[in-house]
């Protein structure tokens, strides 16, 4: 599927391997300050507003539509996912035939910046422009992540991609609450109007430390090929798809991960919007709980990675799926207060970098001899990106129609039993995959 250069280092490099890390200490300050803490808490405040009767409004219009501010939420992050959806296989197939995964990150990583520094000019009642920052910045990080994890698989054998898989998101965990810490340090200190510079800083963040991901990392892989790179882009994706084809554990194994997307993805992006507005916390304990979870996913993530040498990685992808179905089910009936709040976070915080990081390096240790590693990781991010936008819209219709979030958890239960139901079909490892 194309002539390889081979990369520019031997994955031994640990220069490379550091390189590769710095990456998710970089993009993880999105997905802490923007998605999960800061931006969460700054949306709902900004778009309630005082109603004619006297009681707060969560109401608010949307190119002529009326929506719950939180749904409305919900429906523009799915939204800009069906765009990663239809871009980024494409791209990746373009990036393998080029052998420029590289530059494909660097511009996803400068358009979700970019959308960063948009958010300090969120105004509410021009929502329509305002969303657009979100839209393009939510882009930017999920769209960066395809061809980031792509690298895995060639900066590492498979033996030691689930402790280095598990490093990246304990780095992404640290830096990430490093950032947070230090803007409200300033928002506490100073006071609430230096909200808004919390998105430049994530911005800077967030393009400033990938500078060492771009220098590190190879840069050039394959020969530049003659043709049409469109077409050649389509091309590496039916190769992909005709490889795939009857590799029966590698393609239980993407189902299940798709229906375990829908839940996973959506709780981590909704949390803090139940915390708010179903458990009512106040915003210091909203934030005493997030920085909770980050630090708890620090050794979940290694002890997930100890689990998968001692067990198998669809061992402990099963017993993952069902603390998830647990978790649910108890934030669905017990979750009422701050401190059962904080019990389920804890639980959350455990679980999420250590499902996160196993399904990565499972599927890095999964794949196929190929030196096409975008084209395949582009069907993993589609399959995870898809199960969000279904997880999210579940979760968006049922708020909207029932006027409660706690029965969208759920829709999410459902999404976990049959993730489970799914893992338990994966054959048994033959001798060539008995890693995962």
């Amino acid at each position: 599927m194309g002539n390889s250069k081979g990369a520019t280092r031997s994955y031994t490099d640990k220069a490379i391997r550091k390189g590769w890390l710095m990456y998710d200490w970089a993009n993880s300050a999105y997905f802490l300050v923007i998605t999960t803490a800061i931006f969460p808490i700054f949306y709902n405040a900004i778009t309630t507003t005082e109603g004619p009767t006297g009681t707060n409004s969560d109401v608010v219009a949307f190119f002529g539509r009326d929506f719950i501010n939180t749904q409305l939420y919900s429906y523009v992050i799915g939204a800009s996912f069906l765009i990663v959806i239809v871009s980024t296989p494409l791209l990746a197939g373009m990036a393998d035939y080029l052998g420029r995964k590289l530059q494909f990150l660097k511009f996803f990583c400068y358009l979700g910046a970019s959308g960063c520094l948009g958010l300090f000019w969120f105004d509410p009642s021009h929502l329509e422009w305002s969303m657009s920052a979100l839209f393009m910045a939510n882009i930017g990080a999920w769209g960066s992540l395809g061809f980031y994890n792509a690298f895995l698989p060639e900066i590492a054998p498979k033996e030691d991609q689930d402790l280095l898989s598990a490093k990246g998101f304990s780095w992404g965990f640290a830096g990430s609450v490093l950032l947070l810490l230090m803007c409200l340090a300033l928002i506490m200190g100073i006071g609430d109007h230096l909200t808004r510079w919390a998105f430049i800083a994530v911005g800077l963040w967030w393009a400033g430390w990938a500078q060492i991901t771009f220098r590190r990392l190879p840069t050039q892989t394959k020969v530049r090929p003659d043709g049409n790179i469109l077409w050649q882009g389509f091309r590496e994706l039916r190769n992909v798809a005709k490889e795939l084809k009857g590799k029966t554990r590698i393609v239980r194994y993407l189902i299940s991960f798709f229906v375990m997307s829908m839940a996973v993805q959506t709780i981590m992006l909704m949390a803090s919007s139940f915390g708010i507005k179903e458990v009512q916390l106040a915003t210091d304990e909203l934030i005493v709980a997030i920085i909770l979870v980050q630090i708890i996913a620090i050794p979940g993530s290694f002890i997930f990675s100890w689990l998968c040498q001692r067990h198998g990685n669809v061992k402990v992808l099963l017993l993952a799926t069902s603390l998830w179905t647990g978790v649910c089910l108890f934030a669905y009936f017990l979750v009422d207060g701050s401190l059962m709040f904080f019990i389920a976070a804890g639980i959350i915080g455990f679980m999420m970098g250590g499902t996160q990081s196993v399904n990565r390096s499972t599927y890095a240790k999964m794949l196929p001899k190929t030196e096409d590693t975008a084209s395949y990781f582009s069907f993993y991010e589609v399959l995870e990106k898809t199960g969000v936008v279904i997880g999210l819209f579940s979760w968006g219709y049922i708020e909207g129609f029932t006027g409660s979030m706690r029965n969208s958890l759920l829709a999410l239960i459902v999404f976990f039993i049959v993730a489970m139901v799914l893992l338990a079909s994966i054959p048994k490892a033959t001798d060539e995959g008995q890693l995962a």
